[in-house]
């Protein structure tokens, strides 16, 4: 018997989405601008958190060693730094590389700093972390290690790094969840015309006895279907445009220059497949859900 009913309730679903035809075809559209635009701003925010965290892991300090630190020395500090919690990468830096990296900030053409000797100069380590707010942190254990004499770092950069990254989280979140509450109201008012056309079957129904779930349970599983195909145009549309424009935008001369390769469809897909299949289904239910109070009041 349960699965009678329920085979009804899902048969009127499906029966009422091709059978309003028009109405239909108005969600349909309706959510998939709605969703589009939910896209856009989806992939838009994961590319820039994707770019602030690159350039967040390229941010790091530099740990200087005493001028007369012995190669075994070298390789101790070296070793207990990689030992630590949240240490990304070490790279290491002699007194002929610091040398060289003077010449290059002086813009040394005429050789002036040929004469300094190279051993005024201090080994170090360059250092990146996983988590910038750890950063602090680590660094005063480091300062811990022997024969390390000082750090330097730019931790307001750092600050503000951290900063940037989570006001987008805050922007981009605020956005969607506009878009969310704008997409029900929308599509809960489309789909309030179809609940009108058909308010004297629903009167019928209520004379005869039927709960206000078995009159309500069609609707809502038409408008999770509508939900459902919109989210599918939605994934082709949006996916087909990205891959165009990020294809070309990767070739440009700024994103060369910054060295920061945009995040491919390819590793949004589960997740934007996820959370559009979720949004068109909730906001499809919703919907209806809401269109319906006025006509399932006793």
């Amino acid at each position: 018997m349960r699965y009678n009913i329920l085979g009804y309730l899902i048969g009127e679903g499906l029966s009422n989405v091709f059978k309003n035809k028009k109405s239909t075809g108005a969600s349909l559209i309706i959510m998939c601008a709605t969703m589009i635009i939910f896209g856009v701003f989806l992939i838009l925010g994961e590319n820039i958190n994707h770019f602030v965290d690159q350039v967040k892991l390229d941010q790091g300090f530099q740990v200087f060693l005493k001028v007369d630190a012995t190669q075994e020395e070298i390789d101790s500090v070296e070793e207990q730094i990689r030992a630590l919690d949240g240490i990304n990468t070490i790279d290491f830096v002699s007194k002929e590389d610091a040398l060289n990296s003077m010449r290059e900030r002086l813009n040394d053409t005429k050789g002036l700093l040929d004469s300094v000797n190279v051993e005024n100069f201090k080994t170090s380590f360059l250092v990146t972390v996983t988590d910038l707010n750890q950063s602090k942190n680590i660094q005063n254990e480091i300062l811990k290690i022997e024969n390390v004499v000082k750090i330097e770092s730019s931790d307001e950069t750092v600050a503000a790094l951290i900063d940037v990254a989570n006001g987008i989280r805050i922007v981009t979140g605020v956005i969607l969840l506009l878009l969310i509450i704008i997409s029900i109201f929308i599509i809960s008012n489309t789909i309030k015309l179809t609940v009108h056309a058909r308010r004297k079957e629903i009167s019928i129904m209520k004379y005869v006895g039927a709960t206000n779930g078995f009159i309500r349970w069609p609707f809502v599983v038409e408008g999770m279907i509508i939900g459902i195909f919109a989210s599918l145009i939605s994934i082709v549309i949006v996916g087909g445009a990205y891959n165009l424009l990020a294809e070309q935008f990767a070739n440009t001369q700024f994103i060369q220059i910054i060295g920061v390769n945009l995040v491919t469809f390819q590793d949004m897909l589960s997740s934007i497949i996820i959370v559009y299949l979720l949004l068109g289904i909730g906001i499809g239910a919703l919907g209806s859900i809401i269109s319906m109070r006025k006509y399932l009041k006793v």
